[in-house]
């Protein structure tokens, strides 16, 4: 039995889908853009795949063919030099690399272009160990701490712009349903567009190692309708939270300090 048959018994007794065992389980995109890194993703599995299996087979079969035969003292005719051969296997990978270079360096530049066509933009403020979202059209802002993770609210079939900004060390905004994630970083002002177009409450993490409650970076989407997240807006207002808030740091227990640094 082949490897690839021996693999299908094992994908199908273990009642893994197919989403499950060959592309990891890569979460439905929530956004307009993330089938762009869907289709990038799964395309570069596929052909991972194909070359693991084609190796795996040359693998066994030239195990069994070229095998010590019982009771026989033959040994295989020895071979220095293999020119094509060589050539084969140096030449074949770097025509690997360079197409998933292209495909990848295509795709990143689509997802990296700034239109000016937004509807909102939000500034995100990455800081040890929460998150702060400054509405930039509403001149409101929300923040949150390691204990109490914040909630950015966002209009669905929008076009957001998020503007990610650090007043310490590198961060990384990452929000996993929507297949993307750009690090903040600090002195630089890194800016990516998105469309939600998925209603629903999405988790957002730190996706880069930032120091002692990098754990507990953590923060929530909501995606809803235009309605709901203007009212949300009113709501910060009432709040007395206006203008933009630069940085807020929060100390080990999770507490606001009680004096804002703005950077």
């Amino acid at each position: 039995m082949t490897s690839a048959a021996l693999g299908l018994v094992a994908v199908t007794a273990s009642g893994c889908t197919a989403n499950e065992a060959f592309f990891f389980d890569l979460p439905d995109p929530a956004t307009a853009e993330g089938p762009i890194i869907q289709n990038l993703w799964n395309g570069t599995w596929i052909a991972a795949w194909a070359v693991g299996i084609i190796t795996w087979g040359l693998m066994l079969w030239a195990a069994i063919v070229y095998r010590r035969r019982k009771n026989s003292n033959a040994v295989p005719e020895q071979t220095k030099y293999n020119l094509p051969l060589e050539l084969l296997y140096t030449l074949l990978p770097l025509v690997m690399i360079l197409g998933l270079f292209a495909f990848t360096a295509r795709d990143q530049a689509e997802l990296l272009a700034i239109e000016d066509d937004q509807s909102e933009t939000i500034n995100v403020v990455g800081f040890r160990w929460s998150w702060a979202f400054n509405y930039l059209d509403e001149d409101v802002y929300d923040v949150g701490t390691p204990g109490q993770p914040p909630t950015l609210w966002v209009p669905v079939d929008e076009k957001i712009q998020f503007e990610l900004t650090s007043p310490d060390v590198i961060h990384s905004f990452w929000v996993i349903d929507w297949l993307f994630k750009m690090d903040v970083i600090p002195g630089k002002v890194n800016t990516f567009q998105v469309t939600p177009n998925k209603e629903g409450t999405f988790v957002g993490r730190c996706a880069e190692l930032c120091g002692v409650d990098h754990a507990r970076m953590l923060f929530n989407v909501n995606v809803v309708t235009r309605a709901e997240f203007e009212q949300h807006m009113e709501e910060l207002r009432d709040l007395g939270q206006t203008g933009k808030l630069e940085s807020e740091r929060v100390n080990y227990t999770g507490e606001r300090p009680s004096e804002r640094t703005n950077v």
